[in-house]
């Protein structure tokens, strides 16, 4: 039986094993015998004494004995395999183990009936004489084994394949037959629609008839609309006529009309005049104290963006780039200014980056609000937004439409907010804006009337 050497004799132990290990290379394991070489050394691995344990093995020898192998396979082969102090008392421990297997093969016997992959990887551990041939005999079996399985698996696969044409073959048969059965019925088929094609052709013959018959009505028919269609031109040429003669009497009267508004305008305008002096007496009366938030708050809350948060066209009795118009507009009491601010800067400022046109419009309606105490907003696109944004002056609101909406809907909104009878001024040289505003009691004005206020401050 072999006897592993003792743990006490270790100066001869290394030097039997530097005479047993003659400078040949290592062999080349096939898989399954590296795998049981390093499943063997792990098992025997937590037997060794603690000071037999090579220091990069200590680390492995605590793993659980389900991991060792696994985990520390790639150090346990590469320690076998650099020393073999470590690897001759790996398989002492491992002969012991495994019992008589083990000792016949340290005695360089093989027993016929033993797994030639537990003999090999017992003959790389133990290596008594022979041993690489045992590790040979062992690959020729792993591979006469993998041959064997492969053509157990090609005949299989062989089996499977013939079993599979006989089923087609059974299936093709079934399918002949069904195909046969159509034929069958396609010919019939074949012989109803030749019968309908001949009713159809007959059919056909009685349509060209009938529509060589609508020919020559059609011609009849057109010969008589070419003599209505001339006397429909005659009848629309005496029609112009008068019409030419209807739009000049109208010109006389929009003349005349524009005149006599023009004398409206003057008497309303006296009649504005009036009440507001009437609302401001009459706002010292009632003691009403000024609001904390304007109706263009609660627009700016629900329908716009604030810099820095989470997320009238022509007047009618004067110019409306007339700036004396716009001064008047913003001393009657309370008024609002209502800015498009892009329509504005675009115009005014074109050649100016985009951030210094908000700059410079902001700072200019400052100016206004602080000689006027008017409440003062500007409306920006959203879609251009940028953060950052220095604060507004005092009295300036800035707003900048949500994504989706654009500044002109904005500009509309805080007009409906605000209360009939307050006057609202909106700055824009848009006339879509200016219509929609107008038609809710805003006054409209042109860009350049704003320019040349800002020019003159």
């Amino acid at each position: 039986m072999y006897e592993p050497p003792f743990p006490g004799d270790r100066p001869s132990e290394e030097a039997a094993v530097q005479d047993a290990d003659v400078e040949l290379p290592e062999p080349s394991l096939p898989e399954p015998v590296r795998q049981r070489i390093i499943a063997l050394a792990a098992a025997a691995l937590p037997g060794l004494p603690g000071e037999e344990i090579p220091v990069p093995m200590r680390r492995v020898a605590r793993f659980a004995p389900n991991r060792r192998a696994r985990l520390g396979g790639r150090e346990i082969a590469a320690q076998l395999t650099a020393d073999p102090l470590f690897r001759q008392r790996i398989s002492g421990r491992v002969v012991t183990d495994t019992g008589d297997l083990g000792a016949a093969v340290a005695s360089g016997v093989a027993p016929a009936a033993a797994d030639p992959v537990e003999v090999a990887a017992l003959a790389y551990l133990v290596r008594p004489d022979g041993w690489r041939e045992l590790i040979e005999g062992a690959g020729d079996a792993v591979r006469a084994a993998a041959d064997s399985a492969a053509t157990a698996s090609q005949i299989r696969d062989a089996e499977h394949r013939a079993a599979r044409a006989e089923h087609d073959r059974a299936v093709a048969k079934v399918e002949a037959d069904k195909l046969r059965d159509e034929l069958a019925r396609v010919r019939e088929e074949l012989g109803q629609i030749r019968e309908e094609a001949r009713s159809a052709a007959r059919a056909l013959r009685e349509a060209q008839a009938a529509q060589k018959r609508a020919s020559d009505l059609l011609a009849t028919e057109k010969g008589r609309a070419s003599r209505i269609t001339a006397d429909h031109d005659a009848e629309v040429r005496r029609l112009r006529t008068r019409l030419a003669e209807a739009e000049a009497m109208a010109a006389t009267g929009k003349q005349a009309a524009k005149d006599a508004r023009a004398a409206d305008d003057a008497r309303l305008w006296l009649l504005i005049e009036t009440i507001g002096q009437a609302a401001s007496g009459l706002r010292r009366e009632l003691a009403l104290g000024p609001s904390e938030k304007m109706p263009a708050d609660f627009v700016a809350d629900t329908s716009a963006e604030r810099p820095g948060s989470p997320e009238r066209s022509r007047a009618r009795a004067q110019d409306t780039d007339d700036p004396g118009r716009l001064d008047q507009l913003l001393a009657l009491p309370r008024a609002h200014l209502v800015v498009d601010g892009y329509n504005v800067t675009k115009r005014g400022f074109a050649e100016m980056s985009l951030e210094q046109q908000r700059k410079r419009l902001i700072t200019g309606l400052g100016g206004i609000a602080a000689q006027t105490g008017d409440e003062v907003t500007v409306v920006f696109d959203g879609a251009e937004r940028v953060h950052g944004l220095p604060p507004a002056p005092r009295g300036v609101r800035v707003l900048f439409s949500r994504k989706g909406d654009t500044a002109d809907e904005l500009i509309r909104q805080l007009v409906r907010a605000e209360p009939a009878g307050r006057p609202i001024v909106v700055i824009s040289s848009d006339r879509e804006v200016a219509d929609g505003v107008r038609r809710h009691g805003a006054y409209p004005m042109g860009a350049d009337s704003l320019l040349r206020r800002l020019a003159r401050s």
